[in-house]
């Protein structure tokens, strides 16, 4: 599980260094794809291919599960952290989640999300009265 909220900088050589809790669980290498909300997830490989598995259950004849598998698995991309824990991001993932300096790393239990962090703070501005409305909708039985 990824928990927390972590600041770093993203180097000279468009890397992001990872939470040190973060590494053990990611050091076999890990996929970095788009998010939703334009921020880049990050799983480790065995939380993909659940998440890939998932998708495959839904049907293939649907326009919208066709079109997210497409833009998910045609933006994914293999990584290996170094032994510093970094990782590199690939231009076309910078540009889509407006990364260029600061980041914010966002433990989000099965996956990290990596985002701008001028993004992170107005989307947390933005949604911080409708996560406390929506406790009892998200979680059953609270």
């Amino acid at each position: 599980m990824f928990l927390g909220t972590h600041t770093p900088r993203l180097d000279d050589k468009n890397r992001v260094i990872l939470p040190a809790k973060f590494r053990e669980a990611l050091s076999t290498g890990l996929v970095m794809t788009k998010g939703q909300d334009r921020c880049l997830v990050v799983w480790t490989h065995e939380g993909f291919a659940d998440y890939a598995a998932q998708l495959r259950a839904g049907s293939q004849t649907n326009e919208k599960t066709r079109a997210y598998t497409r833009v998910l698995f045609a933006s994914a991309y293999d990584e290996t952290p170094d032994k510093q824990g970094r990782i590199t991001i690939p231009q076309t993932l910078r540009d889509y989640a407006g990364l260029t300096r600061d980041c914010v790393v966002v433990g989000a239990d099965t996956r990290i999300e990596i985002w701008d962090s001028s993004a992170w703070e107005a989307y947390l501005t933005g949604t911080e009265q409708s996560f406390v409305e929506l406790d009892g909708e998200v979680v059953p039985n609270t």
